[in-house]
């Protein structure tokens, strides 16, 4: 399939820079003409020309062991970056470096889990996932496995972490059969509205979906009181939600929002030193967020990192484990999945999952059929608005059924289509 692919994109080359190549005997030119219009990059996404990889793991610092996409031993409690481990000190972002709506991968970035520029790959995601905060690998290849066949390239294996940057993820900067490769920055994909401390992508003149907002961060922390807990998020996820129906009248809350409550478990089971057995403090949010007090109540931004003398949680956190915290959270504050007809008037989007995991618009699943839904919203096409499905062409289906569909990850879970 991959090899089919690569020669889809060659052959499409080909026929721009060669135009006779379309009318040769055995080509079909449907092909060759099939690939979107490309642009070459957001005209503000930053280069860096020296693109360098992740920093490597070595014998003296493996972390977790986790190296070229495999799993790694999942024994956390590692303090890291490890004292002596220069390779993954913090280093801020320069102009140049791509920076995107995830803090925890920003941050990955800056101390080089990722590679620096933003321009990261499949395998490096799997590999950061592990060893800098004790995902487990079957969590760590569903997330990456989901930014790269949405946001990225399944051809190269690669993701920019935030802004369009085709010519850099694509191959021959041909984008792929999507067209242009949005990066994690891409509405409705990857990124939803409600986001912590993101902007809804209509609400924002400029369409910014992805750089920190101090307003929001403050109303998380005015609800979380400096206590990031599931109960005090679950019920600042819900003042998110209805803040959307009032205001966004684009607003969208489909089943892949439950990602959303996903990333909201990672302030309390990912980010605290330990894992679940420290404090989800706001020093440590504060940390990880880049939020820096203004001295007028307000909130700036500035690169996020590590905490100093922080340790990884103890044990890997699995799509189990991720499943049981967005079932947890949504039971607080049960609310409708579907989306705006204008302001304030929300349309319930009725039955999903091949398991009736979402019916009538809620949410019934357990933690079993909750893993099941995780699988089939990275496998098949999935509604992305009231009246659209995000159709994705076959192959990068396959290639995500290619990645999840195996002992370790989803295979043998009995879920349907494994």
């Amino acid at each position: 399939m991959a090899r089919y692919i690569l020669s889809l994109a060659l052959a499409a080359e080909l026929a721009t820079a060669f135009p006779w190549v379309a009318s040769s005997p055995g080509v079909d030119s449907s092909l060759l003409f099939h690939r979107a219009p490309v642009k070459r990059d957001d005209a503000n996404c930053p280069f860096n020309p020296n693109h360098k990889g992740a920093a490597p793991y070595t014998a003296q610092y493996p972390y977790t062991g986790a190296k070229n996409g495999l799993p790694g031993t999942g024994v956390g409690g590692i303090k890291v970056p490890a004292d002596g481990d220069t390779a993954h000190y913090y280093t801020p972002p320069g102009s140049g470096d791509i920076r995107g709506p995830c803090p925890g991968l920003n941050a990955a970035a800056n101390h080089n889990f990722l590679s620096h520029d933003g321009i990261t790959t499949f395998t490096e995601l799997v590999d950061a996932q592990q060893n800098l905060y004790n995902i487990g690998y079957d969590l760590a290849v569903t997330l990456a496995t989901l930014g790269v066949s949405l946001d990225g390239d399944i051809v190269t294996g690669k993701l920019s972490i935030g802004c369009d940057a085709t010519s850099r993820t694509s191959l021959l900067g041909l984008g792929s059969l999507l067209g242009s490769e949005l990066g994690l920055n891409g509405h409705n994909k990857f990124e939803g509205d409600t986001s912590l401390t993101r902007n809804d992508y209509f609400l924002s003149p400029a369409r910014d979906d992805y750089n920190f907002n101090g307003t929001l961060f403050g109303y998380m922390q005015k609800t979380c009181n400096g206590n990031f807990n599931r109960e005090n998020l679950a019920l600042y996820r819900y003042q998110r939600y209805q803040q959307s129906i009032a205001e966004n009248g684009n607003f969208y809350y489909g089943p892949k929002a439950l990602l959303l409550y996903g990333a909201a478990s990672f302030l309390y089971e990912l980010f605290p030193s330990f894992g679940p057995a420290g404090n989800p403090d706001l020093p440590t949010i504060e940390s990880f967020f880049g939020a820096a007090p203004d001295g007028n109540g307000g909130w700036n931004h500035i690169p996020e990192r590590i905490p100093p003398n922080w340790y990884n949680r103890k044990t890997p956190y699995s799509n189990l484990d991720v499943g049981g915290e967005i079932l947890a959270q949504y039971a607080l504050y049960p609310v409708l999945f579907g989306g705006n007809i204008g302001q304030n008037n929300f349309d319930a989007l009725g039955n999903y999952g091949s398991q009736g995991q979402i019916t009538g618009g809620k949410l019934t699943a357990d933690a079993n059929a909750l893993r099941c839904l995780l699988f089939q919203i990275s496998t098949e096409n999935v509604p992305s608005s009231l009246s659209g499905v995000l159709t994705l062409p076959v192959q990068i289906l396959q290639w995500a059924v290619g990645k999840l569909n195996v002992p370790g990850v989803f295979g043998g879970s009995g879920c349907p289509g494994t």
